[in-house]
């Protein structure tokens, strides 16, 4: 019977809560406030981990905040997961939340424009 929950997934599931911690609590760049970690693959031979992040503001600033701080927060991850090696951090923003938000707006737009004018006399 095949594994439906791999160890690559496993350790993805890991690092995101790790990395949560660390970014809330360790990592000291002012850049860095407001970061949520949305979700992590690693890759099969777990040489590399590519974390999606969102912010109220996805700016370059963050971006750079988060790859100057990618050697310390592997470091703690060294020190906190029993893993032989831990995979390079590869930061990239996550559109998704941003998307969402959008087309949820179109929609409510939407139905705000379609609502037809009830007329006092119609019985729904």
């Amino acid at each position: 019977m095949a594994k439906t929950f791999s160890r690559s997934d496993r350790i993805a599931e890991q690092i995101q809560r790790e990395l949560a911690d660390l970014l809330q609590f360790e990592v000291k760049d002012p850049r860095v406030g407001m970061v949520t970690v949305t979700e992590v693959e690693v890759s099969g031979d777990m040489a590399h981990a590519k974390i999606f992040y969102t912010a109220k503001q996805g700016t370059a600033a963050i971006q750079q905040g988060l790859e100057k701080a990618a050697g310390y927060l592997r470091t703690q991850l060294a020190k906190r997961l029993l893993l032989r090696t831990v995979p390079q951090l590869h930061f990239v923003y996550d559109v998704s939340i941003d998307r969402g938000t959008h087309l949820s707006r179109l929609i409510d737009d939407a139905i705000a424009n379609d609502q037809p004018a009830s007329k006092p006399g119609d019985a729904n």
